[in-house]
């Protein structure tokens, strides 16, 4: 009996039992969609997160202080102050020349007075929101992505732009303003400078008033004013050209309050963390959290595999069970061809065939339909997270790869559970198989 044969044999034997064929060939096809949709689901977010963690996300970066690290910074997470050390322009360098480091973004505070509108004579005549003292938290914006900010609404300040700001969620709630509502306002601010008088010291503050393009969640540094660096090196030369105003108002110690280190990769995150802590810099990182975040990713993958194999599994048990019904059913027609002739290999062959175009197209129905219902989660996901006013995920790319372990994967599967069945078949002597005739 020849390979055309066989195949003659198993499209005729498919064809016999349509009902039968379909309902196993849907049990692979739901077992490989189940597979196939956990599998896109949970391998796209995870190397979305990883990725996002891994490169210039917020697993890698360490927020550094102007500060002196205590005995047991190395050993915790948090940031362990023991007084003041300054970080100079030469700090910087020395942490961008080292190799595990890919990044560093100084930051630059300084105290300000927040004023909400309404300003001037209208203040005056109408009930608005009272001042108040923050802080301006100035970045290098033209590195945001490498930042951990948040754009909750509107965008951020052009980088050099000394007439935009952008708020935090602490403003709105002083302010008594929603986030669609402040977009587009104005906010005065008055950087103070401390000066000798005849009577002591007194304070003054250099007035600016600037539109608000956005409101954002930010961790750079504790403030309701997100603004370009050169706005806050402005305000440190404003204050450093008045005098020392004690508790109150004292001058600016270090050149930078602070800075973001990005580690060149995840791997690298401990070993940048040593280099800041090796120059005596109080910081904080998510180095253990990023650990556990990435066991547990491990756990979901595993738990996520043992479901789609289970399914797998009942669907080849379905395919073994339809096979063992079909060997009963075509006793006879074994017995007529063993008698003719047919090898036991020739038998099995044919179970076998049969058993491959089963699993090869329900691993391909289930493949297509595991990689539409990852869109469909896909969409649903990214709905939810335009809300939040999150990053959006790309869910449901087609990966060739994933697609041809799918089909190939049930196709062998289902092969190997035709396997029992096609010897049966295959060892019934003809005159047992024709026994009745």
């Amino acid at each position: 009996m020849t390979w055309t044969d066989s195949l003659g044999l198993a499209s005729r034997s498919l064809r016999r039992r349509p009902g039968r064929a379909l309902l196993t060939i849907l049990a692979v096809a739901l077992g490989t969609t189940l597979l196939v949709a956990l599998g896109s689901v949970a391998s796209t977010a995870g190397s979305r997160i990883v990725s996002k963690l891994s490169n210039g996300g917020p697993g890698t970066a360490i927020k550094v202080a102007a500060s002196q690290a205590d005995a047991d910074q190395a050993y915790t997470d948090d940031l362990r102050a023991a007084g003041s050390k300054p970080i100079s322009d030469g700090t910087i360098a020395t942490l961008r020349r080292s190799p595990q480091i890919a990044t560093v973004i100084p930051v630059m505070a300084s105290q300000v007075l927040v004023v909400p509108p309404p300003f001037g004579s209208e203040a005056a005549s109408t009930r608005g929101p009272l001042a108040f003292g923050s802080t301006m938290v100035g970045v290098d914006l033209r590195q945001a992505n490498n930042l951990p900010i948040t754009v909750l609404a509107g965008r951020l300040p052009r980088p050099g732009s000394l007439t935009e700001v952008a708020l935090t969620e602490s403003y709105l709630d002083h302010a008594g303003q929603s986030v669609a509502g402040v977009i587009g306002t104005e906010v005065e601010l008055a950087e103070p400078q401390a000066y000798q008088s005849q009577t002591g010291p007194q304070f003054r503050g250099r007035w600016l008033r600037a539109q608000v393009v956005g409101v954002v969640s930010q961790q750079v540094g504790s403030g309701a004013v997100l603004v370009p660096i050169e706005q806050t090196r402005l305000a440190r030369l404003w204050s450093l050209a008045g005098v020392d105003g004690g508790d109150v108002l004292p001058l600016p110690a270090s050149p930078y309050s602070g800075a973001i280190v990005l580690a060149s990769s995840l791997n690298d995150l401990h070993a940048a963390r040593q280099v800041v802590t090796g120059l005596g810099y109080a910081n904080s990182a998510p180095e253990h959290l990023v650990s556990s975040v990435l066991r547990y990713l491990r756990v979901v993958d595993i738990v996520l595999a043992g479901i789609g194999t289970i399914a797998l599994s009942i669907a080849a048990m379905g395919v073994a069970n339809a096979l063992l019904a079909a060997v009963r059913e075509r006793r006879r027609e074994i017995g007529v061809l063993k008698a003719i002739g047919a090898r036991d290999r020739d038998i099995m062959r044919w179970f076998l065939l049969e058993a491959l175009a089963v699993g090869g197209v329900g691993g391909l129905l289930g493949t297509i339909a595991g990689l539409l219902i990852a869109l469909a989660v896909g969409v649903s996901v990214n709905d939810y997270l335009s809300q939040q006013g999150l990053q959006s995920i790309q869910f449901g790319d087609v990966s060739w790869p994933l697609i041809m372990a799918a089909i190939a994967g049930t196709s062998v599967l289902a092969v190997a559970a035709g396997i029992v069945p096609a010897m049966q078949a295959a060892r019934l002597s003809p005159r047992e198989a024709v026994a009745g005739l």
